[in-house]
């Protein structure tokens, strides 16, 4: 992402995502893009404005948990104080995420790891673990 790399468009998970995230929650806002952030679904609810990240499951929660606090913390250094939420709608789940001073802490650290990774001048040893299987960027990685 950092060098404007697309992920393959016809990998199946990747049409799964955006095929579940189309079908879902039909009657809000969504897909609306704020600078370098797209959100999936914004609402407005007890007068308090939500923006929630659809996934295709909770499996991998934590990263879900990261990208979202990502958006919330780039919505709080322009002024707009929101809500989050992680929608997992096949299975009718949802989780509320809260940029705490301790999130923002983790974020900080994943954030560096990040710059760090995409500034180095040697591309990363290839690894093979378990997220290759499903990954949109795979051919890239294994040509």
């Amino acid at each position: 992402m950092a060098r404007k790399l697309e992920p393959q468009q016809d990998n199946p998970f990747i049409e799964i995502g955006r095929l579940i995230s189309e079908e879902s929650y039909k009657r809000e806002k969504k897909e609306i893009m704020i600078g370098n952030i797209a959100i999936d679904v914004l609402r407005k609810r007890d007068g308090e404005i939500v923006i929630g990240e659809v996934k295709k499951s909770s499996t991998f929660v934590k990263s879900a948990t990261m990208q979202l606090a990502f958006y919330l913390k780039t919505l709080k250094e322009s002024g707009v104080v929101v809500k989050g939420e992680l929608l997992f709608p096949k299975e009718k789940k949802t989780i509320e995420v809260t940029l705490t001073q301790e999130l923002e802490k983790e974020l900080e650290v994943v954030e560096a790891e990040i710059i760090s990774i995409a500034t180095n001048e040697k591309v990363p040893e290839r690894q093979h673990i378990h997220y290759c299987k499903n990954c949109g960027y795979g051919e890239l990685c294994w040509s």
